[in-house]
């Protein structure tokens, strides 16, 4: 895993700009401790830091060929040994054992028409010298993130927006429509919070070159007839699990499963260390990890998302399967220091987060990165099988808006000043906002009205809500030098549940009744049959009482974008009665405030 960065300028010469491409690169030192390396053409500047995973010493980046094409590589590519056979075959030699080098040939023979042979989590960045053009490319579902902006004479690239800040023509700004879309909380995929900044879509690409830019999708969820009756169907999922799961072992370095006692990542955690069994050892033991805080050992305080403490699940799951596993316990004291906090925030490069829950997740991941390099996680697996509450509430089903605006909704979301509101009418946005999603999900013709509603609902969560936690997965892992890898993801993986019958999805009358068919035998009764538990948030009053004083002495630099009566009464309840809803409000105006801080950008609205 690493970051990449870059430009194209048809109007300069990239080759006496070195100390630019550097500094973008250095912005992202943090995804790629072990190695950089820059590449500075006529047009052209490509640069590249690189976390080491296969091939440790092959692998270095930017990786360029005598034919002019230069590779700037994020990602994995996990059927990376069958191309590399079939472009044996065509003639192709290799020096390295990387997976980047088989994507570089693999452009080389196929050209953009690669983006449909490789099955992986990647962005990239391709310069064809011979050609003058650049092909940027990011994965189907969004796992690798990828950011543009338009300069002069071409465009700049990187894996976060910090690194196109290092640009000199580019630097933070914010106007009405970024605030629009962080504060909206509907997660659009093309435009940011950033002014100018966009992504490159999930499953689309994007190329530049003299005649201008041009963009498209070279993968999208399609309507399709299901052809499988409910025997069938469980089978060919747990093909599809078991497929992606193993897919996703290879590594050069310790990998690790992220084992929270929930049935996704259990199953997930399963298939891995059966593999490993079978492929080293009956003595090979995966580790798994876990996370906790220390006022919950004692005494779990459960709130709206969270019914049950995940330790003593994960803990059996681990025994179960024969892991050897750890409980990161975190002190919930050291979730208020304020270097984290700023650390997650930069890595976010966005105010909008979850306050605690990134914090305790940035640690973990420290905590996990002195041992492992990768691990697996079970991201996903609630969208992909309708897994959430808004699949199974008649409420959400009715409602004709985004279904996690119900959980969420005002109630958490920074209350923004009277005066900013009126400017940003984030009520119509979302109700437009809404519209045109419903508007691109695919129907078949003739589904009834319970199937039609759910193709929405997944349609949603998979297209939008999953995104959202993709990136807060990719950003707090890389920053601290782990590579996380979501086998939920895999794209034929969710094609297949996409277009199963909702009456096959829950045939056994609960959430996920395919994914629990597939954990069958693999996984503990109790976990396979436990409510949705989300990720784990401390109750301790000494933490919401610091959150508290946080808040306090953050509000008078943001009085300007946010509504002080409607954040003063989370700030006068007792700290042992803060409920969710205004302990998230407090989480994102301290944020904000940070934020604001760090990036100092100009606002226009």
């Amino acid at each position: 895993m690493c970051g990449i960065t870059g430009w194209v300028s048809f109007h300069q010469d990239a080759r006496t700009q070195a100390p630019v491409v550097e500094a973008m690169t250095a912005t992202m030192a943090r995804r790629g401790p072990d190695a950089d390396g820059v590449w500075l053409g006529a047009h052209a500047a490509l640069g590249h830091r690189r976390l080491s995973v296969i091939d440790l010493t092959g692998g270095a980046q930017p990786m360029a060929d005598p034919s002019g094409v230069v590779l700037s590589f994020s990602g994995e590519v996990y059927n990376h040994h069958q191309l590399r056979a079939e472009l044996l075959r065509l003639g192709h030699e290799f020096r390295t054992r990387s997976d980047t080098e088989v994507v570089l040939r693999a452009y080389q023979e196929w050209g953009e028409g690669l983006v449909d042979r490789l099955e992986g989590m990647y962005a990239y960045a391709i310069w064809d010298e011979r050609s003058e053009q650049l092909l940027l490319v990011r994965d189907r579902l969004g796992v690798k993130p990828l950011f543009w902006a338009e300069i002069d004479g071409g465009l700049a690239f990187g894996s976060e927006p910090k690194a196109l800040f290092a640009h000199p023509e580019l630097s933070p700004r914010v106007d009405a429509a970024g605030l629009r879309e962080a504060y909206s909380l509907l997660f659009n995929t093309g435009p940011t919070v950033w002014a100018g900044v966009r992504e490159v879509q999930p499953g689309g690409l994007l190329t530049i070159g003299r005649d201008g830019v041009r963009e498209r999708l070279y993968w999208q969820l399609l309507a399709r007839p299901h052809e499988h009756d409910r025997a069938a169907t469980v089978e060919q999922v747990r093909s599809l699990v078991n497929r992606a799961a193993r897919a996703q072992l290879e590594a050069d370095v310790p990998l690790c499963s992220l084992l929270s006692g929930g049935l996704d990542s259990t199953v997930i955690t399963a298939l891995v260390a059966d593999e490993l069994r079978l492929s080293e050892g009956p003595q090979a033991r995966l580790r798994s990890y876990a996370v906790d805080y220390s006022d919950q050992a004692e005494q779990f305080t459960g709130d709206i998302l969270r019914t049950g403490h995940d330790t003593p699940y994960a803990a059996e799951a681990g025994e179960f399967i024969g892991t050897e596993h750890s409980t990161v316990v975190l002190d919930p004291r050291a979730l208020l220091d304020p270097e984290h906090r700023r650390a997650v925030v930069v890595a976010r490069d966005s105010p909008i987060g979850v306050g605690d829950m990134d914090t305790s997740l940035y640690l973990l991941f420290g905590r996990i990165s002195e041992h492992s390099t990768v691990a697996l996680s079970g991201e996903a697996a609630d969208e992909v099988f309708g897994g959430y509450p808004w699949f199974h509430n008649p409420k959400a089903l009715a409602a004709q808006a985004f279904p996690w605006l119900l959980v969420t909704g005002d109630d958490a979301a920074v209350p923004l000043h009277p005066d900013l509101a009126a400017t940003l009418r984030i009520g119509e946005f979302r109700a437009d906002t809404y519209r045109d999603a419903l508007a691109a999900v695919p129907h078949l013709d003739g589904e009834n009205p319970v199937e039609h509603r759910q193709r929405e609902m997944q349609h949603l969560s998979l297209t939008r809500w999953l995104r959202q936690l993709l990136h807060r997965k990719d950003r707090l892992s890389m920053a601290q030098g782990l590579e996380v890898r979501v086998p939920y993801c895999d794209h034929r993986l969710v094609e297949y549940a996409f277009n199963t019958p909702w009456s096959i999805k829950s045939h056994d009358g609960r959430e996920k009744s395919l994914l629990r068919a597939t954990g069958t035998g693999i996984a503990p009764e109790s976990v396979l049959w436990r409510p949705k538990n989300h990720y784990p948030a401390t109750h301790h009053p000494e933490y919401n009482s610091g959150l508290q004083q946080l808040a306090r002495e953050v509000l008078p630099t943001v009085k300007d974008l946010v509504d002080e009566s409607r954040i003063k009464p989370g700030l006068d309840t007792p700290a042992d009665q803060l409920q969710w809803g205004h302990r998230l409000r407090l989480e994102r105006v301290v944020d904000l405030a940070l934020w604001l801080d760090h990036y100092r950008p100009a606002i226009t609205l």
